[in-house]
C-alpha cells in the first residue's frame, strides 16, 4: 500500500438525461490523492458533486470514467477488496425499523463477511453510547440514536477508512461532541477520515486538508492553515479610552462603528499594515484602552472560492 488511502485519477461521473433534459456531468476528472491516517475535509456547495463521488468510493455508483484506488487496490481490477477497505456513515437515516442495534450490526458484519468469532458488537455498541439500547427496536430509537447506529454499521469490518458523509446535520450539541470524540480516536488509532460537512468550523477545528468541488471539478486542494492564509483581508479592531467624536478615515480602510464602543477597520494586508492604521488613529487623537485583531475563517475562504454561486 502507497502512503495515500485513496487516489483518483480522471474520475468522471454522466447522468444520463431522461426526455428532454441534458445528460448532466456530476464529475469533471477530479485527480485527488488523500493521505492515510489523516483527517481529510471534502467541502462543496450543494450540488457540488460530493455526494456522487462518495457513493462512487462506496461502490454505489458507478463512474463514467477514470481511476479509482481505495488502500492500494484498484476499485476496476479488486473491487471486493477496494470496498472492504472503506466503510461509509450515510446522511439518510436508512436503518430496518424491525432490527435492534445489535441486530443490526451482527446483519452488517455478516455481508461483509466478518466470522463470528470476530465480530466486536458490543465493543461498538460501547463505543457508540446504545449499550443499553442494544436489543431495542430501530423504530423506537431517537434520531440521534439512529445516526449513533450508523456509524456503528461502518466500523463492523474494521475498515482502513471511514467517510462520514455530513454526520451531524440536525443532531445535538451531546451527539456532535460524541461523534467527535470517537473520530479522533479512532484517527489516533490509524484510521483515515474523509468529512463532509456544512459546518466550516468542524472542518476548520478537525480536518488536516481540504479539498472543495465546485460544479464537478476541484478548484481547490491545500492544508487547512494554508487555506486560510490565503486571503489577504484582515480586520483591526480598537477599543478607544473615549467615544471619538468621527470615525477615522483611511484611504482603502473600511472602518465601522461596534457595539460597546469598539471600531473595526476591515483592510487588506499587501495595501496598508495594522502599523499604519494605529498611527492614523493616534493622528487622530484617539487614545487606545485596547486592540486586537480578527483573521479569516474557513467560512471567508469557501466563500470567496464558490463566489460565482
Amino acid at each position: 500500500m502507497s502512503q495515500n488511502a485513496i487516489e483518483l485519477e480522471g474520475v468522471r461521473k454522466t447522468y444520463a438525461g431522461h426526455g428532454k433534459s441534458a445528460p448532466k456531468e456530476a464529475l469533471k476528472g477530479i485527480d485527488l490523492s488523500i493521505p492515510a491516517g489523516s483527517i481529510f475535509g471534502l467541502l462543496g456547495p450543494n450540488g457540488a458533486g460530493k455526494s456522487t463521488l462518495i457513493n462512487i468510493l462506496a461502490g454505489l455508483v458507478v463512474k463514467t470514467g477514470g481511476k479509482v484506488r481505495i488502500w492500494g487496490f484498484d476499485q476496476d481490477v479488486n473491487p471486493r477488496q477496494s470496498r472492504a477497505a472503506i466503510g461509509v456513515m450515510p446522511q439518510e437515516l436508512n436503518l430496518d425499523p424491525f432490527f435492534s442495534p445489535r441486530g443490526a450490526l451482527e446483519v452488517q458484519a455478516g455481508l461483509y463477511g466478518v466470522p463470528k468469532a470476530e465480530r466486536r458488537t458490543d465493543e461498538i455498541l460501547e463505543m457508540i453510547g446504545l449499550a443499553d439500547k442494544a436489543d431495542a427496536y430501530a423504530r423506537s430509537l431517537s434520531g440521534g440514536m439512529r445516526r449513533r447506529l450508523l456509524l456503528g454499521k461502518a466500523l463492523v469490518h474494521r475498515p482502513q477508512i471511514l467517510v462520514l458523509d455530513e454526520p451531524t446535520a440536525g443532531v445535538d450539541i451531546e451527539l456532535r461532541q460524541m461523534l467527535w470524540r470517537n473520530v479522533r480516536k479512532l484517527n489516533d488509532e490509524g484510521m483515515t477520515i474523509i468529512l463532509t460537512t456544512h459546518y466550516l468550523e468542524e472542518a476548520e477545528q478537525m480536518c488536516d486538508e481540504i479539498a472543495i468541488i465546485n460544479h464537478g471539478d476541484m478548484i481547490v486542494r491545500d492544508t487547512t492553515s494554508a487555506l486560510l492564509g490565503r486571503l489577504d483581508a484582515k480586520t483591526l479592531v480598537i477599543t478607544p479610552e473615549d467615544e471619538p467624536a468621527a470615525l477615522p478615515q483611511i484611504g482603502g480602510v473600511k472602518v465601522t462603528q461596534r457595539p460597546g464602543g469598539k471600531i473595526a477597520f476591515d483592510f487588506n494586508r499587501s495595501d496598508i499594515t495594522p502599523g499604519a492604521i494605529l498611527e492614523a488613529v493616534r493622528d487622530a487623537g484617539i487614545s487606545l484602552r485596547d486592540v486586537a485583531t480578527e483573521e479569516p475563517d474557513l467560512e471567508d475562504v469557501f466563500l470567496a472560492l464558490t463566489h460565482s454561486d
